[in-house]
């Protein structure tokens, strides 16, 4: 794990990166902090106005990194002009992002939201392994990760890279949560030998979704973090008709873990 990007939303004070700064240190990891902006040439609009915004961007990034121990690590600034899904692609085109940290909610004030808008679209709208960390958050080693899913299907081991990364630094015991769904396919009940080679249990489950097999055997578990994979429809089934999620349809108080596209 080498690059670890956070998008600084406008109501972020800074606990997500100092959670980040804190993460990333275990690994040696690169931290970047990204903002967005959007600036639309219009005729008579000033030449420089794009880079005006993004001179100011820049400097409020500068004050959210001074609120932050850094631990004498460089944490370098991006900038990008568009939507910030458009930023992040093209950011990890040129620098390979190995994970993502972020608020549940970062721009949106809403107490009854799980996932706020920038949030939301982050998770749907980009391949880029993500850990969501609730605010005040402070990082510790994680001992125990519950990876739930509905398929044992998996195109590329290096989907994992994430979770083998925090078992192989932490020790992390892995324990697997298949949940067996009102349609399934029987090929989704063979678990791929790479999720069965770093997990010491594996629980099989029928549950009517993912997250109703997850709350059913969360506290017998007690993970300290939740870990799930995308799917072109998936943990998060709503975000693909809205970006925001209410905490009454999924709310968890820990880190959660999300990984790539497991299937098609």
């Amino acid at each position: 794990m080498k690059n670890i990007l956070v998008p600084i939303g406008t109501s972020n004070t800074g606990e997500t990166l100092q959670y980040a700064v804190d993460f990333a240190s275990e690994f040696s990891a690169q931290v970047f902090v990204m903002d967005v902006f959007t600036v639309s040439a219009k005729a008579g609009s000033l030449a420089n106005i794009s880079e005006k915004v993004a001179k100011s961007a820049k400097e409020r990034l500068k004050e959210v990194i001074d609120k932050v121990d850094a631990k004498g690590a460089a944490i370098k600034i991006a900038t990008y002009n568009g939507e910030i899904t458009d930023g992040l692609k093209e950011i990890d085109r040129e620098l390979g992002i190995d994970l993502i940290i972020v608020a549940p909610r970062s721009n949106d004030i809403k107490e009854e939201l799980y996932l706020g808008n920038t949030t939301g679209k982050i998770i749907k709208k980009t391949d880029i392994p993500a850990l969501i960390v609730p605010r005040g958050t402070v990082f510790a080693p994680f001992k125990t990760v519950l990876t739930a899913f509905k398929s044992g299907i998996l195109k590329k081991k290096r989907m994992l890279e994430p979770l083998l990364s925090i078992q192989n630094k932490f020790g992390t015991k892995v324990n697997l949560l298949l949940v067996k769904t009102p349609g399934y396919d029987t090929d989704d009940l063979k678990v791929n030998p790479a999720l069965m080679d770093i997990s010491e249990q594996l629980t099989l489950t029928e549950n009517a979704t993912t997250y109703q097999g997850v709350l059913e055997h969360f506290q017998s578990q007690h993970p300290d973090l939740l870990c799930v994979f995308r799917r072109k429809r998936g943990f998060f089934k709503k975000l693909w008709e809205k970006n925001t999620i209410l905490k009454s349809e999924f709310f968890v108080k820990i880190p959660v873990l999300m990984l790539r596209v497991k299937k098609d």
